[in-house]
């Protein structure tokens, strides 16, 4: 199966849906951080803000910029437009305040693969002397164990990213289940919730296993567990995940009003 979601009812695109996911994950209370390719959760962070967690504070981790003044939303970090934002970091600043443990409640992650642990990937695929596919490195990774908590988030969903082991431990997950979390003794909270064009997953609490909750409109189960490389934890039952309300979608547009989430 390809990367993307079954053909979502008209109204919305997956995009919109999987930034209002995110959004819902977030509570007025946080300090998230996020990294290069971030359209998703720039918007997330801006509906949050603008719905049930207006004292949220994000920062787009490449130009540094503290609750960005989006609308348009740009499809990068980098993007210098982020710095129209509230303030503007040194990044050697924020760098350090990933380290502390003590400052981002939630961490925005993704990969070139993604495990059964919620560990991910960005360095390389394939053997390390000769990989098949090399990325731009740990990045930010690292400081994935220091954060109240993940937030992964993908624009595939396929065999090749979600595998069962990834080849380059670069931002920690649950590490190799609940013995090595423990024995590791990381001071983060770990992953809590994985969002991709098809479903959104979270954490068996017993194993630390990715876990389906549940499947997008459009999606069945059947889908999931095929565009999946590992074996799913599965619940006694899977929900579907609730489309966008009206409400959401026209926060969503206001802060998007180039359309980039509609071509994700």
């Amino acid at each position: 199966m390809n990367g993307g979601a079954a053909t979502p009812p008209s109204g919305w695109a997956t995009g919109e849906l999987m930034a209002v996911e995110l959004a819902r994950q977030l509570r007025n209370d946080d300090v998230a951080v996020m990294g290069t390719a971030s359209a998703i959760p720039q918007v997330a962070c801006g509906l949050a803000r603008a719905t049930h967690s207006p004292d949220l504070w994000f920062v787009a981790g490449g130009a540094c910029g503290v609750n960005p003044h989006l609308a348009p939303t740009v499809a990068s970090c980098c993007d210098e437009e982020l710095l129209r934002s509230d303030t503007v970091l040194p990044l050697g600043d924020v760098v350090l305040l990933e380290g502390r443990g003590d400052v981002f409640t939630v961490f925005f992650a993704g990969g070139l693969q993604i495990d059964a642990y919620g560990n991910c990937n960005l360095v390389a695929v394939g053997d390390w002397a000769r990989p098949a596919l090399r990325g731009p490195g740990t990045v930010g990774l690292p400081f994935l164990s220091r954060v109240g908590r993940v937030l992964i988030y993908s624009l595939s969903h396929n065999p090749r990213t979600f595998v069962e082991r990834v080849d380059f431990l670069g931002g920690p997950g649950f590490l190799d289940g609940p013995g090595s979390w423990v024995e590791a003794g990381l001071p983060g909270g770990g992953p809590a919730a994985v969002v991709t064009p098809l479903c959104t997953m979270d954490f068996d609490q017993a194993t630390l296993r990715m876990r389906l909750r549940s499947v997008h409109p459009g999606v069945d189960v059947a889908q999931v567990v095929e565009a999946t490389g590992f074996e799913l934890v599965m619940p006694d039952q899977v929900t579907q995940t609730a489309a966008p309300t009206s409400e959401e979608l026209a926060v969503v547009r206001r802060l998007d009003s180039s359309g980039v989430l509609k071509g994700r």
